[in-house]
């Protein structure tokens, strides 16, 4: 709780053991006022002292006691750098223990990439639904603008078109991204143990330098514990035989993890299983420690790192997460409403006026048949209840046909907007450039021709929201959750409340520099210190000129 670098003084150095032991039993009133109070706790380059000034008394001040017998405590230093793991820094060569959660169809851009890494973090371009084509250009732009920096490419699950996987994957090796995020995997992958394994190589001294990295976004402890295990003997053997790995490579791939970092995402926007941070992250810490001793990634000195992810819209719950233990933050859907990310103006003004309780869970395109769900915002859109209306008809009747006349006409005016035969015929022309043979098999099932054609309906709905196709707002869908409602409390009133103003670097430095802030107030909480300004006070954004 304390951070890096803090200053502890010994109970020797402040008296004698019964003196500091009823110095730890006391309270104290602070004597400064109330707005100096709040302001020396904010300012988090400097170190503050706690000095008796009378009996339960003390002043809180920069300048040290001239004797130990009046102090009380000290608050550190505190930057938004000494948040989280120093080691997850180092690796990466970070400033910041952050990373930016990739949604997808490029809305985390580019732009919103280079934003992160020249906030100190690690960005991830959001490469789920877009093209091979269109991930190439963006990975490319962005290898030849990083400097170095620590950057990375998400990489989505597919079940229906696994080779969209490994293509994707060795875009990211020929184009020499350094960190890949897997998300909505629930098992190692031909893909994911590629990217792990390429480029390992074994050190004089006889342990193992990796050149790829592989974040794993998980919600499920069980799913955690295959990332960390070591790379499966038969995918490595695949890989082996296919010539896309070297024996050695495949040898050395057995003595590490697949995935050197576990994203803990909670009750995100997106694909969530809306499970709370705390509950998870310790879960997930727990599944690390056991690997740790049972894979001999300790004895090894290998490092593993836990993030906390989902829920996160405002310093008190950054400040939670690292007392939690997370090594590393990351967040998703405040970053959408940044002037950075590849979504609308239209999605962005809508997102700044989202609340806690503006989101709701819908039918997903990529798993709609099986029942898979999306969090997405219900203000401002019809999205949710309408991809469910489509839902529940698919799973009511055989064919579209068979849909009552008066439902079947208020689907085809007011959702698809086309008569059934057209979407359908616009749906095949999709599928025959993509899978030509889930066309042949929708000709002879009707039942998968209506889901095709209502699946449709769910792609175009997120790129209308991306694009700002305002004719369809109502039917806009933008992965979000609760915690753009968190983010925007936060920033209500302030200069950051306009979507013009959220530029991602200032955002974050708001953020990580109000977290250092509440933590810093803990410390004097649990001082003894009865008369503090509030967390959310302390917490709140900085003018522009304040630095964090």
């Amino acid at each position: 709780m304390f951070g890096r670098g803090a200053a502890i003084v010994p109970a020797a150095a402040a008296g004698n053991a019964e003196t500091f032991f009823k110095m730890t039993k006391m309270t104290f009133e602070l004597t400064n006022a109330a707005a100096e109070i709040d302001s020396l706790i904010r300012q988090n380059d400097r170190r503050l002292f706690l000095v008796l000034d009378g009996p339960g008394r003390a002043r809180l001040t920069d300048t040290p006691p001239t004797s130990v017998d009046e102090l009380a405590g000290i608050v550190p230093e505190m930057s938004a750098s000494s948040l989280g793991s120093a080691e997850f820094q180092k690796i990466f060569g970070l400033t910041r223990s952050y990373t930016s959660g990739a949604m997808a169809g490029g809305i985390a851009s580019a732009e919103l990439v280079s934003a992160a890494a020249r906030a100190g973090g690690i960005g991830f371009f959001g490469a789920g639904g877009l093209s091979g084509e269109g991930v190439k250009q963006a990975l490319t732009s962005l290898s030849s603008v990083m400097d170095g920096r620590a950057f990375g490419c998400n990489l989505l699950h597919s079940a229906a078109d696994p080779g969209l996987e490994m293509s994707t994957a060795e875009t990211c090796l020929e184009l020499g991204v350094p960190v890949l995020e897997t998300a909505a995997f629930l098992r190692q992958a031909e893909s994911v143990v590629l990217f792990r394994a390429s480029g390992m190589t074994e050190l004089p001294d006889g342990s193992i330098a990796a050149r790829h990295h592989v974040f794993a976004k998980v919600s499920r402890p069980e799913v955690a514990a295959r990332f960390l295990q070591p790379a499966a003997e038969s995918l490595l053997r695949e890989l082996t035989a296919a010539g896309k790995i070297t024996e050695k490579e495949a040898v050395l791939a057995e003595r590490m993890p697949v995935a050197t970092a576990i994203t803990a995402e909670a009750d995100s926007g997106g694909h969530t299983d809306q499970r709370p941070l705390s509950v998870l992250i310790p879960l997930i810490m727990d599944v690390r420690d056991r690997a740790r001793e049972d894979c001999g990634w300790s004895a090894e000195k290998v490092p593993l790192f836990v993030g906390a992810a989902g829920g996160l819209g405002d310093p008190l719950s950054f400040a939670a997460a690292f007392a939690m233990g997370a090594d590393f933050v990351s967040t998703g859907s405040l970053n959408q409403s940044c002037v950075e990310s590849g979504t609308s103006p239209m999605v962005k003004a809508m997102l700044c006026k989202a609340g806690m309780a503006d989101v709701a869970m819908a039918p997903s395109a990529d798993m709609f048949e099986a029942g898979g769900r999306v969090q997405v915002l219900k203000r401002g859109t019809m999205f949710a209840q309408r991809a469910q209306k489509l839902f529940d008809l698919w799973k009511a009747f055989e064919c579209f046909e068979d849909i009552p006349e008066t439902e079947r006409a208020k689907v085809e005016r007011e959702i698809l907007r086309a008569s059934f035969a057209d979407q359908w015929a616009a749906t095949r022309a999709y599928w025959m450039n993509r899978r030509p043979e889930l066309v042949e098999q929708a000709e002879t099932d009707a039942k998968l021709r209506m889901a095709l054609t209502f699946r449709s309906y769910l792609g175009h709905s997120s790129r209308w929201a991306r694009v700002g196709e305002a004719e369809r707002k109502n039917d806009f869908q933008v992965w979000c959750g609760p915690a753009i409602g968190a983010f925007n409390k936060w920033v209500e009133g302030t200069w950051l409340q306009p979507p013009e103003a959220r530029q991602f670097e200032r955002v974050l430095d708001a953020l990580m520099g109000g977290a250092a802030s509440v933590m810093r107030r803990s410390i004097l909480q649990t001082l003894g210190v009865t008369n503090l300004p509030s967390a959310r006070s302390v917490a709140r954004p900085p003018v522009p000129q304040e630095t964090c």
